[in-house]
């Protein structure tokens, strides 16, 4: 398995230290990615791509197994519709499986919300870009490294 990834160099590139955990065993669950990180699931956080109207695209991160609120994240935006990104669209903008997205080394500028629920823990993980692997890092190298839009989108 590889050690060295798109989100590692772009890590590495930025001087933030993490860690990349890789799983030995095919990932099932929210929870079993957190316990064997040895994190609480709401340390897991998800980045979930939304299209929005006029093929605009919005990286959405969120922790653990919260929903995204529709309501709010259409205000927030200004937009009268959005819809969860297909599979095909995921890997074409992020440049990485569903899955597997991260919001360090994107392969273009990607506007970037995260829930206030993503600051509950000092140290987070994330998508590595790699099937069955995360990231984990401190929540504080996260929000200083990108620009990110705070908000409340969940439910």
């Amino acid at each position: 398995m590889a050690t060295n990834t798109t989100v590692t160099e772009a890590l590495d590139a930025l001087e933030i230290p993490y860690r990349l955990h890789i799983h030995q065993n095919p990932l099932r669950s929210l929870e079993q990615a957190a316990r064997e990180r040895g994190l609480e699931p709401t340390q897991i956080v998800r980045s979930l791509l939304f299209r929005c109207e006029h093929e605009t695209y919005v990286l959405v991160l969120i922790a653990g197994s919260m929903k995204v609120n529709w309501t709010k994240l259409r205000r927030h935006l200004g937009v009268s519709r959005i819809t969860t990104a297909t599979p095909e669209q995921v890997l074409e903008i992020t440049g990485y499986p569903p899955g597997a997205v991260s919001p360090f080394g994107l392969p273009s500028p990607l506007r970037i919300l995260a829930d206030h629920g993503i600051t509950d823990h000092g140290e987070i993980s994330l998508g590595a870009g790699i099937p069955n692997a995360g990231i984990l890092l401190a929540r504080d190298d996260l929000l200083n490294a990108l620009k990110i839009e705070m908000g409340d989108f969940v439910d």
